[in-house]
């Protein structure tokens, strides 16, 4: 019996890999509208709801480093933005692989998939005041696409516990924040943990070679 039920949650996932695969980006990108009453995961301001597929595997304040099988994922909410209800403008990138504006009410956002090294796409996805950035192989474009609108779509805010954290230190937080509005900056998410593992790999490189 626990085959019989191990198999057929195995061809619904498979199922559901499929029928993502053969979606267009942009009828992916138009669930973001979708509302969510559904969460799992909840942090110091807001909460959100995690796909079953992906594990958090570190996390700080207001940044996540979430994996799945094959790739991570950075995320990263920019509370402060939200705070001062920053407006902001995209303009469509006609040279990357896929660009796009987001909008859905009072929320605002953009895609961009830009092609990178090692034949890899960046995807950069932000909505409501948070962005998710992840490296993947083509083939995985959509489903990568389809976890980051599902966790982004999900974000809700608590806005007491916000205005308590920065209300008196909004100065000290603004020294913290990423750019969510730019894409593929020096204030790039995935960039800067890249940039950190490698400095990292380096110096455990190094300290080998002493001992």
């Amino acid at each position: 019996m626990k085959k019989l039920i191990l198999i057929v949650l195995s061809l619904f996932t498979i199922c559901g890999c499929t029928n993502i695969k053969n979606e267009s980006i942009s009828s992916l990108t138009k669930e973001i509208a979708v509302s969510v009453d559904e969460y799992n995961t909840v942090r110091t301001g807001f909460k959100y709801y995690l796909p079953v597929g992906l594990v958090v595997d570190k996390t700080t304040l207001y940044n996540e480093v979430i994996k799945s099988t094959n790739y991570t994922y950075y995320l990263y909410v920019d509370v402060i933005s939200y705070y001062n209800k920053t407006q902001n403008t995209y303009e469509k990138n006609e040279n990357a692989y896929y660009s796009e504006e987001l909008k859905s009410k009072d929320k605002f956002g953009y895609i961009e998939i830009n092609l990178k090294e090692n034949n890899q796409y960046l995807i950069e996805i932000m909505f409501n005041y948070a962005k998710i950035e992840v490296m993947v192989d083509y083939e995985d474009i959509n489903l990568a696409v389809d976890y980051a609108v599902s966790i982004l779509r999900s974000i809700e805010y608590n806005d007491n516990i916000i205005a308590n954290i920065l209300g008196e230190d909004i100065l000290n937080y603004q020294e913290e924040v990423y750019n969510i509005f730019n894409t593929t900056s020096s204030d790039s998410i995935y960039l800067k943990y890249e940039e950190a593992d490698k400095n990292q790999e380096t110096e455990e490189k190094d300290e080998d070679l002493i001992s």
